[in-house]
Parts: structure tokens; sequence; C-alpha cells
């Protein structure tokens, strides 16, 4: 016959603090890890960001990237003289990402629900989706939640906006839209910034 220990009520307290101590400093990690990527990915493109007139004018750009590059200038110029969008530093670097998408998105539902798991981000506020730069890591997280039950999608972003916060460069996988979505899309960003 097995015997259960009885635990005196004294010594649960402690132990359920524990348990609960250890349980935020796993999220807070986890937190961690989020955030350390996306600044790396953020830093990324700063980092790799060239002016778009410089890569315009250089002889060893190919010619039909400088001029969707050209076209892309264009458009911005439209967006802050015509329609009176803000003329900040957004739209005039450039970088070539060597990938198709600069972030995936992770979106999850509870299963058989349509409704998205809200993912909650300090300043941010509240989306219904989790950017990773990195394909493996929306993959792993996308891998995670699944076996919490819960149905994923993981799609490709080819831009995305930072709000102002930093001057968003014109991605390379921006330039495979036709003409119309890339002006659209520099519009939408800037009126957003």
């Amino acid at each position: 016959m097995s015997r259960s220990r009885f635990v005196p009520p004294r010594t649960r307290f402690p132990r359920l603090i524990g348990f609960a101590a250890v349980g935020l400093v796993l999220c807070a990690c986890s937190s961690l890890r989020y955030y350390a990527q996306a600044a790396r990915g953020q830093g990324a493109l700063v980092v790799h960001r060239r002016a778009v007139s410089a890569v315009v004018r250089d002889p060893a750009t190919d010619p039909k990237l400088a001029a969707r590059l050209s076209l892309a200038q264009q458009a911005r110029r439209f967006a802050t003289q015509q329609l009176g969008l803000p003329d900040n530093r957004s739209y005039t670097g450039y970088v070539d990402l060597h990938r198709p998408y600069v972030v995936w998105n992770v979106f999850a539902a509870p299963r058989y629900s349509v409704e998205a798991i809200p993912q909650c981000f300090p300043i941010a506020g509240c989306v219904a989706y989790r950017g990773y730069f990195h394909e493996a890591a929306a993959q792993a997280d996308a891998a995670r939640l699944q076996a919490r039950g819960d149905d994923v999608w993981v799609g490709g972003v080819p831009a995305y906006s930072t709000l102002g916060w930093f001057a968003d460069p014109i991605l390379s996988s921006m330039l495979r839209w036709d003409d119309d979505e890339l002006a659209g899309t520099i519009f939408h960003e800037l009126a957003l910034s």
C-alpha cells in the first residue's frame, strides 16, 4: 500500500511560490528570446540599409533594380508632395534581403475557432500574429502552438512598417510586386508613420 506524503500547509505555500517563480522566469526567458530576435532582425535591416540614391548611381547595380528603385522614389515623392504624407526618412534606403520575405508571421487560433489568439506587446499593442525574422524560428513557434492543440498558419511577409519608429527601407522582397502594389504599399506605410 502506498502512502501519500502529508505536506503541512506552512511548507506548501513556499513550494507554490517557487513553482510560480520558475514559471515566470521561463515565460520571461521566452519573451526575451522573442524580443532579442526582433531586435537583431531590425538591427540587421538598419546595418544593411543603403541609400536608394547611392544604389541607383552605382554602376554595378542591375539596371532593372535601378529602374524599380527609381519608380519607388517617384512614388514616395508623389506621396509626400501631392498627398501630404509624412516626408520622413522611410523608403529612402534599400536592403537586399537575400531571402524571399523580411519576416514570417505565425497566426494561431484555438481548434475549431476563427478567432486568432491575440499577441500583445508593450507600446505596439495587440495583433493577431507574432513575426520572426527567420523562418526556422517561426516554424519552431508554430510547432509549439500546434503541440498545445492550436490551429496554426505561418505566412511570409514581403514588407512591414515600424510605424515611424525607424526609417523603414525598401526591401528586395517588395520589388517583386507590380508597380501599383509597390506604390500603394509605400503610400499606405507612410500614412501609418
